[in-house]
């Protein structure tokens, strides 16, 4: 039982997305897909178990989830309207079959992305939505990367789902001229997931490693696609400059290990260079850097083979023409640690003024600011705030080493 329970574990770790794309778009309806597909993943554990794995999972579970949405549909008494939209064959070569869409995006699952990625839809909402769809996030997970509560979430996919469906907004992989209104929603879904690898939001590790390499590759293949689009290029710096610390981000005992006390000999440096390369060629680029641009730059800073070589003064105002750019609660959040660093602790406090109504469910306010108020003495007070931040984290390494700097002030 357990090699059927790991078969179907890897099925839903590498085919659920692009066989849930593949029949929203022959079914018109998420819901419907979304519906069928758990069923299909539903049948395998019992299915596998009694006749053993097939050699094309993700053919079988695409051929058992057309088969359950034909039963839903014939139960709704819609089944004569809709069974045309259905691909009916047994699909033994698997998903992903023909297509007459004229597109040159060489990736099946990034066509998919920029498929989801529809301008009809407000950008939040579709990012919000592709990324829980596509990107195998939970909507807690979104949630978080988004800075609302999970019913909030849960109420802007079901809203965009329906507008898709109101709509008549088609399932169809976009022409090459389509491409470029899409490619804010596509990139936002790409550093969404990257963010959720990078730090997750839950469970005993920090990094899940497998949405950090997905993404990266994708947007390394989206790289190709699009050579002089700086936006892409500075994506892909920042994706390697923060993944290539990822051996050094936990001890051997797995506890979080912060970026001044790492074993920079750990980082992995094919990457930490191809990522300064391509930073380089961001900011190069004519025109205004953009976000990622500037995170790019950021990370770049970060990249010193010594803490402490670290321009803290740099980054601090990298941070202040982020802000600027984007208005994002987050940035601000980052900005102050660069200012304490640089400045002094309080000055660094004196910016998480006000950010309480935005970041108020974010462990990592409470965790700065208590930080801070550490440093200043103010010992007291930081135990409150590391007692607010032990309330809100979910990942269980960073919840250990919260515990860990509370106790201390005890």
């Amino acid at each position: 039982m357990g090699d059927v329970d790991g078969a179907v574990e890897q099925a839903h770790r590498e085919e659920r997305s692009r066989l849930l794309a593949l029949l929203a778009r022959e079914l018109r309806s998420i819901d419907l897909a979304e519906e069928a597909l758990q069923d299909a993943f539903a049948m395998a554990v019992t299915t596998w178990a009694r006749d053993g794995v097939p050699r094309n999972t993700g053919g079988w579970l695409l051929t058992a989830a057309r088969r359950r949405a034909v039963d839903r549909l014939r139960r709704d008494a819609t089944l004569a309207r809709k069974l045309p939209l259905l691909v009916t064959g047994e699909a033994d070569d698997g998903p992903g079959g023909e297509t007459d869409e004229m597109t040159t995006i060489p990736d099946e699952r990034l066509r998919l992305l920029f498929t989801c990625c529809h301008p009809a839809l407000a950008l939040e909402a579709r990012v919000a939505l592709t990324a829980r769809l596509l990107g195998g996030l939970t909507t807690a997970e979104v949630a978080r990367l988004f800075l609302v509560a999970e019913p909030t979430m849960a109420a802007r996919v079901t809203r965009a789902k329906k507008k898709i469906t109101a709509a008549g907004i088609p399932y169809r992989v976009p022409a090459d001229a389509e491409l470029p209104a899409r490619l804010p929603g596509v990139l936002a879904v790409l550093y969404l997931v990257f963010t959720e690898g990078y730090a997750a939001t839950g469970g005993d590790e920090l990094v899940r490693a497998e949405l950090c390499a997905e993404a990266i590759r994708l947007t390394r293949v989206l790289a190709g696609h699009a050579p002089d689009e700086p936006e892409v290029l500075a994506l892909l710096a920042l994706l390697l400059l923060q993944h290539s610390r990822r051996d050094a981000r936990v001890d051997a005992a797995g506890d979080l290990v912060l970026l001044a006390d790492q074993d920079r000999s750990r980082w992995h440096r094919a990457e930490v260079e191809e990522g300064l390369a391509l930073t380089e060629r961001a900011l190069r680029a004519p025109g205004r850097p953009g976000s990622y641009a500037l995170q790019a730059a950021i990370a770049a800073e970060h990249a010193s083979t010594s803490a402490a070589d670290t321009d803290w003064p740099a980054i601090a105002e990298l941070y202040a023409r982020l802000e600027l750019l984007t208005g994002s609660p987050v940035v601000r959040l980052n900005r102050a640690v660069a200012v304490a660093e640089c400045e002094g602790p309080a000055a660094g406090l004196a910016l998480l003024d006000g950010l309480d109504g935005a970041l108020g469910r974010h462990h990592l306010l409470y965790a700065t600011r208590a930080d801070l108020l550490r440093r200043l003495g103010r010992t007291a007070e930081a135990a409150r705030e590391y007692d607010r931040a032990l309330t809100l984290v979910g990942n269980e390494t960073e919840r250990r080493f919260l515990r860990r700097r509370r106790v201390t002030l005890s």
